[in-house]
């Protein structure tokens, strides 16, 4: 389609990352083998929780929400991938491009607030100790479970809406490997002014930095408690029950602010769409690595199922 034309689009043709069929392969291979690990992973990390009574904590709760976002996020942006590799039909109709950009910027932003209520979490635990346990409930953990994920799906419906009400595009070429909101709305000649405005207000300010202001004041907190412990084994203690959260959330939002928040005269297509293939392939099957191979209580769990499973 030309790309001075303007007209009504039924479906989206998605690009992918490379047209040479060598790389093609590789890339299809890789994205195969991390797709299968992060399943595998996250799935063992929830089964893990389910089933054994000692991790039946306000951590691990909030841990099995995090490796359900990490394999339906990643499940939803990678199949496309996936299945236009084999079936070799790269297109996709508008109606499901914008239904998979929705459940990605739900899952976001679901993830975000997850990791804002874990901090919370460990700040209770380092720092309020001997209330822990009645503050964090089970009631107190499923309210906020349902607000992550509800506010979530709540602030991208807007998006989703006025997605919908794009009238035409300048063409149909997605230059990515799925249905991101960027590379999509610089295919619309509609006036996108209202989602601009959102995706700033909204997406940056409420679902990104209110989140990562959250993070931070919980471990400025749980620093000042740390330095105040006067043993280095209990300091080395405090430091380790949280340092796996850490990890994935210094990860997390360093790959998103690499993707969306450099100016527009600094992005390259080309590394934009390694970037995202990072952010949506590798952190999400790092985060059960990080928490498995960190985590003496992920270990000893899996140690028993697999005693109980042997006997």
């Amino acid at each position: 389609m030309d790309q001075t034309n303007v007209s009504v689009v039924k479906y989206f043709i998605i690009a992918g990352i490379s047209e040479v069929p060598m790389i093609r392969i590789i890339i299809f291979l890789l994205v195969l083998l991390i797709f299968v690990l992060t399943f595998g992973g996250n799935l063992s990390i929830v089964l893990l929780v389910c089933l054994d009574p000692q991790l039946h904590t306000p951590m691990y709760f909030f841990l099995c929400n995090l490796s359900i976002v990490d394999i339906t996020c990643s499940t939803n942006n990678l199949h496309n991938l996936l299945l236009s590799f084999l079936s070799g039909d790269n297109t996709v109709s508008v109606l499901r491009c914008t239904v998979q950009i929705f459940i990605f910027l739900s899952l976001t932003c679901g993830e975000l607030l997850i990791l804002a209520a874990m901090s919370y979490d460990r700040y209770m635990a380092i720092c309020n100790p001997l209330h822990y346990n009645m503050i964090m409930n089970g009631r107190l953990c499923t309210l906020l479970a349902i607000m992550c994920w509800g506010m979530g799906t709540v602030e991208s419906i807007p998006i989703f809406l006025e997605l919908l009400r794009v009238s035409c595009y300048k063409s149909n070429m997605v230059n990515h490997f799925f249905c991101d909101i960027m590379p999509v709305l610089k295919l619309s000649c509609s006036d996108a002014r209202f989602l601009d405005l959102y995706i700033l207000t909204v997406g940056v300010v409420i679902s990104a930095f209110c989140p990562f202001l959250m993070t931070c004041v919980s471990y400025v907190f749980i620093i000042v408690t740390i330095l105040k412990i006067r043993s280095t084994t209990g300091r080395r203690k405090a430091f380790y029950t949280c340092s796996s959260h850490l990890t994935v959330v210094s990860l997390l939002y360093t790959t998103l602010a690499i993707q969306y928040m450099r100016p527009h005269s600094l992005v390259n297509l080309g590394s934009n769409k390694l970037i995202s293939l990072f952010n949506t392939a590798a952190v999400p099957i790092l985060n059960p690595l990080i928490y498995s191979l960190r985590n003496k209580d992920i270990k000893a769990a899996f140690r028993r199922r697999m005693r109980w499973d042997f006997f």
